[in-house]
């Protein structure tokens, strides 16, 4: 027990997770589900990084990119869904308050590590499509490690902030996280204490990351088209890939958006574990398939390693 304006508070060292589903009959059936997902994930991004370190065809800035952006996903579904999994058969969901900040950094910095590393993947298909005679020597292995360390530099900051704030709150007696991790909007309505600073951290600092990378990432994928407008030959599949990336970019920024940064009303619980399965789950699994799997030279390269080991 501890004293904090004239109140006393039980010191936390355990939280409750309710999961995905409160239904008893889904468990095992969401187990399957997550499961599958999990496997699927992991397969898919694991092979996009063996073909670009296995081979040699792939040796370019943009397969650079899209194998540490691989590593990130696997990464970040291993923040979350291992942990679901096991809730999912336990009968008791806890999780250590130490364990529940190390997954809460994790989250949190992975998540703004991928906002940035989606802006430095459309700058470099920007440079590719726009000034394509410049394209090697602008995006040079120096600074696609640049752009690369730079987005997990943002992304840990970012993270340290949000956790050391929101670990550092009093919480109140019921423990009970009503999410299937641990994330700060369902922490802080645990707390006993106001939190309109975390609140007002989460806007700003949170802001600058989730919008200033979508704002970069819009800005490349608008002179992206502008430029293909004029390049007849190249304008559908260039579309249809814009499309495309469009498409992972909306899901993952507009789940993003809507669980940080809406406004102060009242959502069932059910949705916002909903908004969150967007972009911590659903985003990594489509990403390997928009991004890579369906490029001819990826597919050619596993073809390589497949015919090589049998």
């Amino acid at each position: 027990m501890y004293k904090m304006n004239g109140r006393n508070y039980t010191i936390t060292t355990e939280f409750i997770l309710v999961g995905f589903s409160e239904f008893i009959d889904l468990q095992l059936l969401l187990f399957i589900m997550f499961l599958l997902i999990y496997i699927i994930t992991v397969l898919g991004n694991l092979s996009i990084i063996l073909a670009y370190t296995l081979t040699t065809i792939l040796n370019t800035p943009m397969y650079l990119f899209l194998s540490n952006f691989s590593f990130l996903e696997i990464c970040y579904v291993t923040s979350t869904i291992p942990k679901l999994l096991s809730n999912l058969l336990a009968e008791v969901k806890t999780i250590y308050f130490y364990s529940c900040a190390l997954q809460m950094y994790c989250v949190i910095l992975l998540g703004g590590t991928e906002c940035y590393m989606l802006a430095a993947m459309a700058y470099d298909r920007y440079v590719a499509i726009c000034h394509p005679l410049l394209y090697s020597t602008i995006m040079n292995h120096k600074v696609c490690i640049q752009l690369i360390g730079g987005s997990w530099l943002i992304g840990a900051i970012n993270s340290l902030t949000h956790t050391t704030l929101t670990f550092n709150l009093p919480f109140c007696n019921d423990h009970k996280i009503n999410h299937f991790f641990c994330d700060v909007p369902p922490l802080l309505k645990l707390a006993c204490t106001d939190t309109w600073i975390n609140k007002i951290v989460i806007f700003i600092v949170g802001g600058g990351v989730v919008v200033g990378s979508l704002i970069l990432t819009i800005i490349s994928y608008s002179l992206i088209i502008s430029s293909i407008l004029n390049i007849h030959s190249r304008s559908n599949k260039a579309f249809s890939t814009c499309t495309s990336h469009f498409m992972v970019i909306s899901i993952f920024y507009g789940s993003s958006i809507f669980m940080y940064f809406r406004p102060n009303t009242k959502y069932a619980m059910y949705q916002e574990r909903l908004v969150s399965l967007m972009y911590t789950i659903i985003a990594p699994l489509l990403n390997p398939f928009i991004y890579s799997l369906r490029n001819n030279e990826v597919k050619l390269a596993i073809r390589k390693i497949y015919t090589q080991f049998l």
